[in-house]
């Protein structure tokens, strides 16, 4: 198997694992593509190291920008799509100390992970990794930060080109948000989230998880409060990040 076999195959199953597990089982004929984007794949010595500690790593990922970002110190910044103002003002003041140690990682979606995406980009950098193909924005709304990350940050997915963004790809995306991050920040969440996906991940991983108290019986942070009461370390002031 070599990495030009690896990368037709993702093509050709639009990045599902599945697919490419199939077609490097029997060995099916491929040939060699040109790609509008730069691709790794886990047979090269750039790959993401943290991906290895996956029990299922990507074969092949796409990207835009910044490979090496993924080799610093990383911490991801995720919440729930629907941001209310306290989280939006959390996610601000938490991403702005923690852009100055670390690259901050989030998924590119709506509400909170936008917030934290806008926030790092001022003198910070980020990682966007999407649950569409590396070409497909989405949210649309996020076309311009999608652009800004792309220049001055990491979009990566391991899905190539045009491939829309299916609901089983966001708990693969999730799975990549926790492996390259040495801690997960929450600043948001539903008890049944994606959000909670991602915080599962990162346990499994070893992982820290942190996360932002909300007020009593505000719904908006029940994920939250919840993770706090399993054991997550809560975040209550700028001091509190010292942990991380």
């Amino acid at each position: 198997m070599n990495r030009e076999q690896l990368i037709y195959y993702s093509i050709k199953s639009n990045g599902e694992a599945c697919g490419i597990a199939t077609m490097i089982k029997k060995n099916e004929p491929f040939y060699q593509v040109t790609l509008p984007t730069k691709v790794t794949t886990i047979l090269d010595d750039d790959y993401p190291r943290y991906f290895r500690d996956l029990r299922f790593p990507p074969f092949v990922l796409y990207y835009i920008g910044d490979l090496e970002l993924l080799n610093h110190k990383c911490v991801g910044i995720v919440g729930s799509r629907i941001a209310c103002p306290y989280s939006i003002f959390v996610t601000k003041e938490i991403t702005g100390i923690v852009k100055k140690r670390y690259v901050i990682v989030s998924g590119m979606a709506k509400g909170i992970d936008s917030v934290a995406h806008f926030e790092a980009l001022k003198d910070g950098k980020t990682v966007a990794i999407l649950g569409s193909g590396i070409q497909y924005v989405y949210p649309a709304e996020n076309l311009s930060l999608y652009k800004e990350i792309s220049r001055n940050g990491l979009v990566i997915s391991e899905y190539p080109g045009s491939t829309p963004p299916l609901r089983h790809h966001f708990p693969y995306r999730n799975r990549l948000i926790a492996a390259s991050s040495q801690g997960i920040i929450v600043t948001k969440a539903g008890i049944k989230s994606g959000t909670m996906l991602t915080v599962k991940e990162a346990l499994e991983l070893g992982r820290e998880v942190y996360c932002v108290p909300y007020p009593f019986s505000q719904i908006d942070g029940l994920g939250c409060n919840s993770l706090i009461q399993q054991g997550a370390y809560i975040l209550t002031n700028e001091q509190d990040l010292d942990i991380i």
